[in-house]
C-alpha cells in the first residue's frame, strides 16, 4: 500500500521573503524598551514563537522577565512590523509550488509561529485565504517551535498521520520541531541558515528555495 504523502509549510522565510521585516521589527521594539541587541542576535531566534523568543532574548541581557514586558514587546513588534509588511513578497517559486501540490493532489497546510495579526498580512502576500487553506498559527496551539504542536496540528486538519509529512522550513527550529513529531524535515536557505545548521537540525534534504525545491519535488515524495 502506498503512503500518501502531505506537505506542511513554515511562512516566514519559508514561502514568503518577510525574515529581515520581523528582524526589523523586533529590533525597533526593543529599541523601544531601551533594550540593546545586535541584529544577528535578533535573527538566530526568528521562526521561534514569540514568547519564547522574547524570553530567550531577555534572558540574554540579563533583564528579569516581566510578563508585562514581555507582552507590551510583541505588541511593539506586531505594530512595527505592520509597518514593514508592505516590502513583503511571495519567495521565488512559493506559489508555483503550492500550485504543483493542489494540481497533482497532494495536501498541504501552513503552520507559523506567527499569530494571525501578522500572519495574515504574509498570507494575503502569497495570495493564499485562510478560510479556504488550513493554515495553523500560533493562537491556535499550547507551544510554537522548536515545539512540535503546530506541526501536529496542522497534520490533524489534513487528516494524516504525522510520519507521513513533509515538513519545509528555513530555520532549525522547524528542524527540531519536524524531528520531534518524526516527520521528514527539509531545510530552505531563504530565511539566512545554512546548510550545515538545518541538516544538524534534522533536514534530510536542503534547497535554495521554494523554487528550487519545485525542481526536485519528486526527491522528498512529491509526485501523484
Amino acid at each position: 500500500m502506498r503512503i500518501e504523502t502531505v506537505f506542511l509549510f513554515d511562512l516566514d522565510g519559508t514561502l514568503v521573503d518577510s525574515v529581515y521585516q520581523h528582524v526589523l521589527a523586533w529590533k525597533e521594539a526593543l529599541d523601544q524598551e531601551g533594550i540593546e541587541l545586535s541584529v544577528w542576535r535578533i535573527h538566530r531566534k526568528i521562526g521561534m514563537s514569540g514568547g519564547l523568543f522574547t524570553n530567550q532574548l531577555l534572558r540574554e541581557t540579563d533583564i528579569p522577565i516581566d510578563p508585562e514586558l514581555v507582552d507590551r514587546l510583541r505588541r511593539r513588534h506586531t505594530e512595527a512590523y505592520l509597518r514593514h509588511v508592505g516590502g513583503v513578497r511571495p519567495l521565488p517559486g512559493a506559489r508555483e509550488l503550492l500550485a504543483a501540490l493542489t494540481d497533482c493532489e497532494i495536501p498541504w497546510a501552513i503552520a507559523t509561529s506567527g499569530r494571525m495579526e501578522t500572519a495574515g498580512a504574509n498570507l494575503a502576500a502569497l495570495g493564499v485565504d485562510p478560510a479556504n487553506t488550513p493554515v495553523v498559527t500560533r493562537d491556535q496551539v499550547k507551544y510554537a517551535k522548536p515545539d512540535p504542536d503546530l506541526f501536529l496540528a496542522a497534520a490533524a486538519r489534513l487528516n494524516a498521520p504525522i510520519e507521513t509529512a513533509v515538513v519545509v522550513g528555513d530555520s532549525i527550529w522547524d528542524m527540531l520541531a519536524a524531528r520531534r513529531c518524526r516527520a521528514l524535515g527539509v531545510g530552505l536557505l531563504s530565511g539566512g541558515y545554512g546548510s550545515e545548521e538545518l541538516e544538524r537540525g534534522g533536514a534530510a534534504r536542503v534547497y535554495e528555495d521554494p523554487g528550487d525545491l519545485l525542481k526536485h519535488l519528486d526527491e522528498v515524495g512529491g509526485r501523484r
